[in-house]
């Protein structure tokens, strides 16, 4: 076991699931217009209804167990914590895969993929399609706990992943990424593009149509797609970064009700979900992710990486790493290929009928099947590893 890197397992003292169910009971609810549904945000209903459920059905220590059956460890990363699950394939000739969550999401996103991935053969797959999965907690979210400097944005996460996956033998790897994931990966690709293999995205902001000059030259379906893309993208702007425009300027005045109010930490997350899904995601799901955020009170460092902005406006480097694009419609943005092309090395593109922003949650099957098609053109007979034996 290298020193560096420490086993690491989720044992929450039960004092503090206590505490959390006292504040759920003595939760000072809002008032409520009649008839706004959604249009003002999370509605007093549904909330309600969710946090009565997350303080008298569900139960944190069965999720808990789920969390501890993979091996999970930390390591310190240029001067911030990075907490990790890694899952090892049975199968010699693995390709290590990382895969990086977004917020408001977590490394829940990817529990129900990371068993299938690194071992299809378990799960009725080829296990020629064997990953070894990486998949980090961002610093400042979840276990990886509060980062306690500025400066952790996209671009230094970016930075420092490579040396996470050279600590674990894998010299080149392949990533994946959705949200601020998709952010962080491409920022690797472009800086490391002799490590990255191959680059899989479902989100790429600087490939959304943005005015009608990104539709000219287009016709039948690709047309269709880029007024989608237009569309969603201008709803998105002008009605929907509200979240994102306080978590960039005053996240440290909206932590105090986040850090102190579970009810104020779940409506906060549960409206996104909400928003950017395609259908409801399981509310065990979506709690255990909400707990991700409460019981680690990253509710402030987490809102940061918007006050390290970045590449947030749309990335203008080249990136010359073959690139999968997968498209889910209830996304945040809608990215479109002609686009995409101008910047990217595309070489897969995936347009789904369904799924959202969260396609770990809602489509673990599509995802996972488009992992592994992308992945399988891009394996050379040669071993990934370094050569050396793995510390974990």
């Amino acid at each position: 076991m290298s020193e560096d890197i420490k086993p690491f397992r989720v044992d929450i003292p039960q004092a503090v699931l206590d505490d959390l169910a006292k504040r759920l009971a003595n939760t000072r609810w809002p008032d409520e217009l009649p008839g706004v549904g959604w249009e003002l945000g999370a509605p007093l209903d549904h909330v309600r209804d969710l946090a009565e459920y997350w303080r008298t059905g569900y139960e944190w220590r069965a999720h808990e167990k789920k969390l501890n059956a993979f091996e999970q460890f930390t390591t310190t990363i240029d001067g911030a914590n990075f907490h990790f699950l890694h899952v090892r394939s049975p199968e010699p000739g693995a390709t290590p895969l990382l895969l990086t969550h977004g917020w408001p999401g977590s490394i829940v996103e990817f529990l129900d993929v990371a068993g299938p991935l690194a071992d299809p053969r378990a799960h009725g797959g080829d296990p020629a399609d064997a990953f070894h999965v990486v998949v980090p907690s961002i610093p400042g979210f979840g276990f990886s706990g509060p980062t306690t400097e500025r400066g952790w944005g996209a671009k230094r996460v970016a930075e420092a992943v490579p040396e996470l996956m050279r600590r674990l033998g894998y010299d080149r790897f392949g990533a994946h990424g959705g949200d601020w994931g998709a952010i962080i990966s491409r920022e690797l690709a472009v800086s490391r593009p002799e490590r990255v293999i191959g680059l899989h995205l479902t989100m790429l902001p600087s490939a959304v149509a943005r005015s009608e000059a990104d539709l000219e030259g287009l016709s039948g379906v690709e047309l269709e797609r880029a007024q989608a893309s237009l569309d969603r993208g201008n709803r998105f702007r002008q009605g929907e970064l509200g979240y994102a425009m306080i978590q960039g300027s005053r996240p440290q005045t909206l932590a105090y009700g986040l850090t102190d109010s579970p009810a104020g930490q779940l409506a906060w997350l549960a409206e996104k979900f909400e928003a950017y899904s395609d259908e409801p995601v399981d509310r065990d799901a979506l709690l255990t992710n909400v707990m991700s955020y409460w019981l680690t009170g990253t509710a402030n460092s987490s809102s940061r990486i918007y006050a390290e902005m970045g590449p947030w406006a749309g990335e203008t480097a080249k990136c010359v790493v073959p690139t999968a694009v997968a498209v889910f419609p209830k996304d945040t943005g809608l990215p479109v290929r002609h686009l995409a092309e101008r910047t990217d090395n595309i070489v897969r593109w995936t347009n789904f009928d369904h799924g959202g922003h969260f396609p770990g949650l809602e489509q673990p099957e599509a995802l996972i099947g488009d992992l592994r098609a992308f992945f399988r053109g891009l394996r050379p007979a040669s071993h990934w590893l370094q050569g050396r034996s793995n510390p974990t």
